[in-house]
């Protein structure tokens, strides 16, 4: 298929062909990323995270993403941007604050249900837009995470409270670092299905 006909598809908001169209663009899109994170953030991030990250906020986005003007490309390079940036206030304006006054989002090993898991999870699902109904997402967030396997509620919790790359992950849970990566996505996909935002 070619680049135009799953542009058309993309437009359409065929969520298929965005799997495909991200198999056509995962070479010069980890490009865009490696060259966006700068050397400091480059030590602390896999580009292979941040692409992992922007293909679920795609996935999330698409339904209501307008492509009939605009190059999808550059619409997936603006979420990698958006999410570099997101990392980078993560890693280093943290490092400014007091490390007496921080709250601890969650431990290794802890309580998968802790607020900080829904916490993390509600932040990377929700647009500023939906933030005004916040607690009633974290309610249905809590329910639709006691339905995944604990090996998912773990792989998740690694992923976003503790911030560990997939290959860290992997370890942890002896799979690849692929198998945690489609792991990861299918979590997230499962969880807004439960929440019933397919």
């Amino acid at each position: 298929m070619s680049e135009e006909e799953l542009t058309q598809r993309l437009i359409a908001h065929d969520a298929v062909a965005l799997g495909d169209f991200f198999q056509l663009k995962r070479l010069p899109l980890l490009a865009y990323i490696e060259r966006q994170l700068g050397a400091a953030l480059r030590r602390r991030v896999e580009p292979e995270d941040v692409f992992q990250e922007t293909s679920a906020e795609a996935v999330r986005a698409l339904p209501s993403a307008d492509l009939s003007r605009r190059d999808p490309f550059g619409w997936l390079c603006q979420i990698a941007e958006r999410k570099i940036i997101d990392l980078h206030r993560r890693h280093f304006e943290a490092q400014k604050r007091d490390a007496g006054r921080e709250v601890p989002l969650g431990t290794p090993g802890g309580d998968t249900h802790s607020p900080g898991l829904i916490n993390m999870l509600v932040m990377s699902m929700t647009t500023p837009s939906q933030a005004f109904s916040r607690n009633a997402r974290e309610l249905r967030l809590a329910e639709a995470l006691a339905h995944l396997p604990d090996e998912q509620q773990a792989a998740l919790r690694m992923r976003y409270v503790e911030s560990r790359p997939s290959k860290e992950i992997a370890e942890k849970l002896g799979k690849t670092d692929a198998a945690v990566r489609v792991m990861l996505t299918r979590s997230l996909k499962k969880l807004q299905e439960l929440m019933g935002e397919k």
